[in-house]
């Protein structure tokens, strides 16, 4: 029995910590309109992302400064800010501190279009 009630605990414990993220729940994959994955990766190829951040799936996207974009779809929250939509990440990408106004991340300067083809691409990092 106490066995029984300690699986119980354990297993509700593990989906609380879950967040209320809808990936866990579901094959959750955002869809951002416009937005094109495979320009998304060459773009941030381009813009050197890789040299802060590790992004799956891109060439020489090891950099340790800012954090892994690992499982980017799962996560709940985009800078500790804001929710992880598609439209939070497209004006994460394109302007940063107007999301959180003392992050380093630069702004580089991209378009709309490029914005949201890089959230597309990140979208596929499950």
């Amino acid at each position: 029995m106490k066995s029984a009630l300690l699986l119980v605990v354990v297993a509700s414990a593990a989906v609380s910590c879950r967040g209320n993220n809808p990936t866990y729940a579901v094959a959750y994959a955002p869809h951002v309109a416009g937005g094109d994955a495979q320009r998304g990766a060459a773009v941030i190829a381009q813009y050197g992302c890789g040299s802060c951040h590790t992004i799956p799936g891109v060439r020489a996207a090891d950099g340790l400064v800012g954090p892994p974009l690992l499982w980017w779809s799962r996560r709940t929250f985009i800078a500790g800010e804001v929710p992880n939509t598609p439209e939070n990440l497209v004006r994460w990408v394109r302007w940063p501190q107007s999301v959180e106004p003392h992050t380093a991340m630069p702004t580089l300067g991209l378009s709309d279009q490029q914005a949201r083809d890089v959230a597309a691409y990140l979208y596929t990092l499950r």
